[in-house]
């Protein structure tokens, strides 16, 4: 499992640092849970709130694991795909977090992916509407999971291709505990960290730190892929 470090590590990031995308995009069902009064009245809905964002990581893990059967599926068919994969999955790190560094369009041509399916699935989440009990705040987190969004779909492409099923659950779930942080605050203090993940110097330092771990992740397969052009060079020249 220590081959998976830098997925694991860029679903966390890329949660916790993209925050400011998915206020962007949850911002208005977190809110909720969350309110802009006193103490007494968050702690009321802090249970709601906790049972909505486990139902989105619980949605994300079965996603993740889906997409990394096929994946699975796919090298045991192919075995020589194994380094292409493993090539892709660092592309996509680095990917989101060039978007998050500049705030780049990368990834929306991916949200279109899941646009069909979220019109077949918002119905039952309006019907779960007003949130008023935990069982109707999971089923709302679980449903929400499936939400057209770049950042979750290409988090979900790099679960595919850690091509194992635990690896990829665990990619979504450290992506899902990432972003749970902001929907929590979401209502008391969402406007200061938007404010604060707004800020260019916020955004460049963190989507630079999740490159880099794409760049890591790179490092692997392409140093194989040249050990094995100069086996063969060697074994061309005997």
């Amino acid at each position: 499992m220590t081959e998976f470090w830098p997925t694991l590590t860029a679903g966390l990031f890329a949660g916790l640092l993209g925050s400011a995308h998915c206020l962007g995009m949850c911002a208005g069902i977190s809110g909720l849970f969350a309110v802009r009064s006193e103490a007494s009245a968050l702690r009321n809905k802090m249970p709601l709130a906790l049972a909505y964002n486990a139902g989105r990581i619980i949605s994300y893990i079965g996603l993740g694991t889906v997409v990394a059967v096929f994946g699975s599926a796919i090298v045991a068919a192919i075995p020589n795909i194994a380094g292409p994969v493993r090539l892709l999955s660092g592309i996509v790190i680095v990917l989101i977090g060039l978007q998050i560094a500049f705030n780049w369009r990368i990834l929306q041509p991916i949200e279109q992916l899941g646009v069909h399916v979220w019109r077949r699935v918002s119905p039952a989440a309006q019907n779960l509407l007003p949130v008023t009990t935990i069982p109707r705040s999971l089923g709302l987190g679980l449903l929400w999971g499936l939400l057209p969004c770049g950042l979750v779909y290409s988090m979900l492409i790099l679960a595919a291709a850690t091509a194992d099923p635990v690896a990829g659950a665990l990619t979504m779930a450290a992506f899902g505990i990432g972003t749970t942080p902001a929907m929590l605050v979401t209502g008391l203090g969402a406007l200061q960290l938007s404010r604060v993940l707004a800020k260019r110097s916020a955004r460049l330092s963190a989507g630079l730190l999740i490159v880099l771990v794409g760049l890591l992740t790179l490092a692997m397969p392409v140093s194989k892929l040249l050990d094995g052009q100069q086996d063969t060079h060697q074994h061309h020249a005997m």
